[in-house]
This record gives C-alpha cells, sequence and structure tokens, in this order.
C-alpha cells in the first residue's frame, strides 16, 4: 500500500493572497509560518472560505492554501461556499492521511469542519478568536461544539463563551508574536508620544481615543499622536480632530504594512487601545514586546501583566496617559507569549 503523507487541515475564513499581503490576518500568518517551521514531518493545508475571493490553489511559503471565493455571500451563495469545502476536504481526506483539523473561529468554517471530522472520525479543534464568543453567534447551535474541542485564545473568550453559549471551552491557547519580526529595540529617543494601530471601524472606538487626546492635550500641549490604520470611520475621525483642534497633534496614517507598523511602535512612548471588543488582541502584544507603555480597555489576561494598565472609563483613560507621559519610563520588551509556543500548543492537543 502506498504511504501516505500525514496531514492537518486549517479550515480559515481567509488567508493572504500572496505573501506580499501582509495585512490580511497577519497574526495567523505567524501561526502558519509557526506550524511549517515546528512540525516539518507533517503536512499544513489551509481552506479558506471567503479570501482571496479568486477560487483555486496556491502556495503561500511554501504551504498549500485552496482559496473557495465565497466573498462573503450568504444564502445559496453560503451554500455553495460549504458545499464546495466539503469537496475540498474529502479530496484532501483521498490524498493524505488526515491527523486532524483545526478550526478559526466557531463560525461557518468550524460547521464545515465538524461535519468532515464528524464524518471520517477525525480529531477537530475549534480556536474561539474573538467575537464568535459572543452570544450573537447563531453558528454554536448548528456545531453543537463539545468542551473538548473548543480551545478559547484568552481566559476571558472562554469565560465569555461559557456566558453566552453554556459551552465551557476545555483548552485556553493564547495568542502570540513572532520576535524575530522586529527591529532592535529603540532605547533612545521616541519622537511619537502616543501610538494607535488598527482598523478604522465602529468597534475599534477611535472617537473615544480622539477624545483622550484632547484630554492630554491640555496638559502637553506639543504632544505628537499617530494612528495607522484606515477605514470607514476615517472622514469622521478627521472630522473629530478639526472639531478639538487637534490638527498640529495628531496625524492619521492611513493603511501601513505590517513591518511598518512595528517599525512605529518602535518609535513611539505609549500605545492607546481603545477598542469596544478584543479576543486576545496582537497589537497590544506586539506594543509590549516593542517597547511601549500599553493603555487599553481591553485585557490580555486576568492575571497583571508588566506596562499594561488596563481602564475602560475615559477618566481613567486620561488619567493613565498623563501620569505615564510624566514618568517617561524607560523602554524595555515585554514578552506575552510567541506564536511558536502557540502552534506548538495548538498541534499537541490536537495529535495526543
Amino acid at each position: 500500500m502506498q504511504h501516505k503523507t500525514p496531514c492537518v487541515i486549517i479550515v480559515t475564513p481567509g488567508f493572504p493572497e500572496s505573501e506580499n499581503d501582509t495585512a490580511c490576518l497577519p497574526a495567523f500568518q505567524q501561526f502558519a509560518l509557526a506550524l511549517k517551521q515546528n512540525f516539518p514531518e507533517l503536512k499544513f493545508v489551509f481552506i479558506s472560505l471567503q479570501y482571496p475571493f479568486k477560487k483555486g490553489w496556491y502556495t503561500w511559503n511554501s504551504i498549500d492554501v485552496y482559496a473557495i471565493g465565497g466573498k462573503n455571500r450568504k444564502h445559496i451563495f453560503g451554500l455553495n461556499t460549504k458545499r464546495l469545502a466539503t469537496q475540498k476536504l474529502n479530496e484532501l481526506h483521498e490524498s493524505y492521511t488526515v491527523k486532524g483539523v483545526i478550526s478559526l473561529w466557531c463560525i461557518d468554517t468550524a460547521l464545515v469542519a465538524n461535519t468532515f471530522a464528524l464524518e471520517n472520525n477525525l480529531k477537530h479543534l475549534i480556536w474561539i478568536i474573538g467575537q464568535d464568543a459572543k452570544s450573537t453567534n447563531g453558528f454554536v447551535k448548528k456545531i453543537k461544539p463539545k468542551p473538548e474541542q473548543l480551545v478559547a485564545m484568552s481566559d476571558f473568550l472562554k469565560d465569555e463563551f461559557l456566558k453566552n453559549h453554556q459551552i465551557e471551552p476545555k483548552f485556553v491557547v493564547t495568542n502570540g508574536i513572532n520576535p524575530t519580526l522586529f527591529e532592535p529595540l529603540n532605547t533612545e529617543l521616541r519622537p511619537i508620544d502616543i501610538l494607535g494601530a488598527g482598523s478604522l471601524i465602529p468597534l475599534k472606538n477611535y472617537c473615544l481615543f480622539i477624545e483622550v487626546i484632547a484630554e492630554v492635550v491640555k496638559q502637553f500641549p506639543n504632544l505628537n499622536v499617530k494612528i495607522a490604520g484606515d477605514g470607514e470611520e476615517r472622514k469622521l475621525l478627521s472630522d473629530l480632530i478639526i472639531q478639538h483642534k487637534l490638527q498640529k497633534n495628531v496625524e492619521l496614517l492611513g493603511a501601513k504594512k505590517h513591518n511598518e507598523t512595528l517599525g512605529l511602535m518602535n518609535q513611539s512612548k505609549l500605545f492607546l487601545h481603545t477598542s469596544h471588543y478584543e479576543g486576545n488582541s496582537t497589537v497590544l502584544m506586539e506594543a509590549l514586546y516593542s517597547g511601549c507603555q500599553v493603555i487599553s480597555t481591553q485585557q490580555l489576561s486576568f492575571a497583571e501583566l508588566k506596562n499594561l494598565y488596563t481602564n475602560t472609563s475615559k477618566t481613567e483613560l486620561v488619567k493613565s496617559v498623563i501620569t505615564l507621559l510624566n514618568q517617561n519610563r524607560a523602554s524595555e520588551r515585554i514578552t506575552f507569549n510567541t506564536m511558536e509556543n502557540s502552534a506548538q500548543q495548538m498541534v499537541q492537543l490536537l495529535l495526543r
């Protein structure tokens, strides 16, 4: 009998269309690379349901990817996306010795993967990553996952999923960073006082960010603030900057490549994050590793973490920013977790 290559399949809603597509799910790009680097004896294949929009096989950093090209369409088009994904999963099952399946998000990805895994008696892990823990996620009732299938990306998401869906994820595997992507730590002058980075969408709550800066500027009139990112609220935020007379203080930089954002962090004293909701924010980990003092409305862990200050009210955020600017602390790297560690944990859970 011909020997089949051992394979792990990862089902995801999106994946970068090329090595140059650094803005697409940068954390999971690092997850994919960590899988390949740490487990050379296994073949990893990604099935991406929605993005890239062009259907077909391609390779990304020597990793096989099949894009279904769903384009986030629903109804009959969404059913066709699931059908095509199931077809590809079955083809892979014929070609390789499938050791297990990992779904990113507890959404349609997990629904397709769970049906396939049950039919073929395969182990299936579902990585709960963010908003899929919310009560509004209707896929959970369709999937009917067991606790031992569920891997939460943070303590917060584990509790959130239990509260909203009455199923407690058995495992927690946190997000992580790739230390090799970072420049040498800048321990000298950091010309940017405060940096923000992320999509300019309502979820990220940059209106609060601007309101905090408007208060801080009263004590620091020469404050230098940059925001890296683009999105639907750019015009709203630009108007808010004018309204608060912050044109000399706040610059909207637009979309930046991942390495450019990391470079900005290395030039910044403080990183301010005012998001309404986060599963286990990569950008907070990156800012900590870049030597920033980090002020956030969201936590990374229930445990206290050095140089991360969590507040939810505008008053407390303003107070934290002013205090840290006055202290002007020396830069130091804080490592929350590495993606190499995350990849090792996920595969060990899958294969044990």
